[in-house]
């Protein structure tokens, strides 16, 4: 017998984890594609910490949620490396340094407007994001696309989101039926073998599930009432008060209650409901100007984390605005801290409460069948995902056409960023060909980029 076989499974400290987690929330740029991309590597390939296929399983769970499935995929994570508290480690590290660095750009574009520095600064990271997309695009789909079919999936989905703007959950959903229904009757299209792994290069998780050390990934109903009560409690108790004592005409009252309704019904992240916040928050409350969102979501761009926190300079501007006897500072703060809370607050109800179930579900045939179609799907998403951030990184202008039921967004080549190019090609070769670390490329980025920046200025 292998003597190994009787040492107990490897395990991680919440310590490790709590710094991991900081470092994915201070270096997580560039949108859905970059963190999902950037926890990829981190947990799966270089830490070990989580197997391929439970974070596939996982990424297509948060998928079909609404909110910020990149949040709700670190939440995951961490909850199934150290529980609740671990969940609430890496969902808060998550978006907390994005978060203060969101408050501190809207307290200077409120005072200030114009923030070149800003631009400067992330002008490079952009580049080196946009290797850190590809890179992980390109890996992710050696290793979910093991056949024809799932290729055509992929590209559908692709296809669907792309030309189409079909929704996320709605392709994602779409998959699972075509894997569920196909899987009985082609079991060998959907369902890949799994590859031999050595004892020593087994996932942390994985070794902790076959020695029965995960009691808190077992579904029961006495739980999930528990998880209900306290989660929704924390989330609409804050609604109820600032109603009783301020009213229902209060700008923070406003803002709890409409941003706790977009919490619900953001399927597919932020750019899913832009237009209707900008409408309502420019006509119906009057808090933003026109083109302001527009501003708002170029600063959300250069931050770590979700683009969803666009939403919290939202908030800021309509405190600030609107600040009654409160000094417009301290107004737009508090706007600030409850479009935050009440945005993300319910991810971590939609995960503690329904990932056990996902996770018992994990050994049914027919479910796998579901997944690996959506996994394909979901490569899809990721490569659309992808071409919006590279379009966006490389071409100052884009036309939106619209023909035959189908949208399309065409760069107009003469507002290509030569040094934009120059500096996204440099960081893909430093990645794919050189093996460059992450954050020495991040690094070399932003200090190149800044000085590319002001020498054209």
């Amino acid at each position: 017998m292998d003597p190994q076989d009787n040492q107990a499974p490897r395990q991680v400290s919440f310590g490790e984890a709590f710094r991991l987690w900081l470092k994915i929330g201070l270096i997580g740029f560039g949108g859905p594609a970059g963190q999902i991309a950037l926890m990829h590597r981190l947990l799966v390939d270089e830490k070990k910490w989580i197997s391929e296929s439970r974070f596939l399983h996982a990424l297509n769970y948060c998928m079909l949620l609404p909110g910020p499935e990149a949040q709700q995929l670190a939440t995951y994570m961490g909850w199934l490396l150290h529980r609740t508290k671990g969940g609430l480690a890496a969902g808060i590290l998550f978006v907390l340094p994005g978060a203060v660095v969101m408050w501190g750009l809207s307290v200077l574009y409120a005072t200030l407007h114009e923030l070149p520095v800003v631009e400067a600064l992330f002008f490079g990271i952009k580049a080196a994001v946009l290797a850190v997309v590809v890179e992980a695009l390109l890996r992710i789909a050696k290793r979910a696309l093991k056949n024809r079919f799932m290729y055509g999936l992929a590209g559908l989905a692709f296809f669907a989101i792309f030309f189409l703007d079909l929704p996320f959950p709605l392709i994602v959903a779409g998959a699972g039926l075509i894997g569920f229904f196909g899987g009985r009757k082609w079991p060998h299209v959907f369902v890949q073998a799994k590859k031999a792994v050595k004892k020593e290069d087994e996932a942390v998780i994985d070794a902790a599930f076959l020695a029965g050390n995960l009691d808190h990934t077992k579904p029961s109903a006495g739980r999930a009432l528990k998880v209900s009560a306290v989660w929704l409690t924390l989330w609409l108790a804050p609604l109820l008060l600032f109603a009783a004592f301020l009213g229902g005409g209060h700008v923070f009252t406003q803002e709890g209650i409409f941003f706790s309704k977009m919490a619900v019904v953001t399927f597919g992240g932020a750019y899913a409901v832009l237009a209707y916040v900008a409408q309502q928050a420019v006509g119906t409350y009057g808090w933003l100007q026109p083109g302001e969102m527009l501003d708002g979501l170029g600063l959300a761009e250069t931050t770590p984390g979700p683009l969803i926190m666009v939403l919290q300079f939202v908030g800021f501007l309509a405190a600030w605005r609107n600040p009654g006897p409160l000094d417009p500072l301290v107004a737009g703060t508090i706007g600030a801290v409850v479009t935050t809370y009440v945005t993300f607050v319910p991810c971590f109800l939609w995960i503690f409460l329904g990932a056990p179930y996902i996770e018992a579900l994990r050994g049914n045939q027919s479910l796998n069948a579901a997944l690996s179609a959506i996994t394909a799907a979901v490569v899809g998403v990721i490569l659309n995902l992808s071409v919006w951030f590279a379009l966006h990184v490389l071409f100052a202008k884009l036309d939106e056409v619209r023909m035959f039921g189908m949208k399309l967004l065409v760069p107009d080549l003469s507002s290509l960023d030569a040094l934009a190019l120059a500096l996204s090609a440099a960081a893909i070769l430093a990645t794919l060909k050189f093996k460059m670390g992450m954050l020495k490329v991040l690094l070399a980025s932003a200090l190149l980029g800044a000085v590319l920046y002001y020498a054209r200025l």
